[in-house]
């Protein structure tokens, strides 16, 4: 594949991120035998991942969807969490799996978490894609993650910059010159 113009390479080729889906729901599949699942998608960076994850798990899945904030169009948290949408119904006794596109500093996802735990759900984990571990400033590990990552500007397969680049079927680096305009 060409390499996009305002990226300085490919991290995880489309290949890569589509083998690791599949074995990713191979694992959801096993832990939650005979049982049923409610997926939740955080919007919007999370939903190329999630499509592609729950076509794979083979369970009763319910899929549900939340939207979170504290970017803004920076690049770095605003540290202030919002709720912009939140899940359509109640949790309690369900088990539960968040779906996420990445693992940054943990303060959204540790929010979310907290969040979703009040709520009574029998068990709830954390999915993502991906994860920074470098850049994390709260205690907060992933259950199901595909890729740890450098600590870079990633953009790709949902993954954004000022609402560009999600659409591409891999994650790169995006250059710095882009970013620092």
């Amino acid at each position: 594949m060409k390499l996009h113009p305002d990226l300085e390479k490919i991290l995880i080729d489309e290949a890569s991120i589509q083998q690791r889906v599949k074995e990713i729901a191979a694992e959801i599949t096993r832990d939650y035998a005979g049982r049923s699942v409610l997926m939740i998608c955080t919007l919007r960076g999370a939903v190329m991942f999630f499509a592609d994850l729950v076509k794979y798990i083979d369970l009763d899945v319910r899929m549900d969807f939340i939207a979170c904030s504290s970017y803004g169009a920076g690049t770095s948290s605003s540290g202030e969490v919002k709720i912009v949408k939140d899940i359509s119904q109640p949790i309690a006794g369900l088990d539960v799996i968040v779906v996420e596109d990445i693992i940054d500093t943990g303060h959204t996802l540790k929010y979310l978490y907290n969040m979703l735990l009040n709520r009574g759900p029998a068990s709830l984990k954390i999915c993502s894609l991906l994860d920074k571990p470098e850049r994390r400033e709260v205690e907060l590990e992933g259950d199901y993650v595909g890729f740890k990552v450098p600590n870079e500007f990633v953009v790709g397969y949902g993954l954004d910059y000022n609402e560009k680049y999600r659409n591409l079927p891999m994650v790169g680096v995006l250059k710095p010159e882009v970013y620092a305009k």
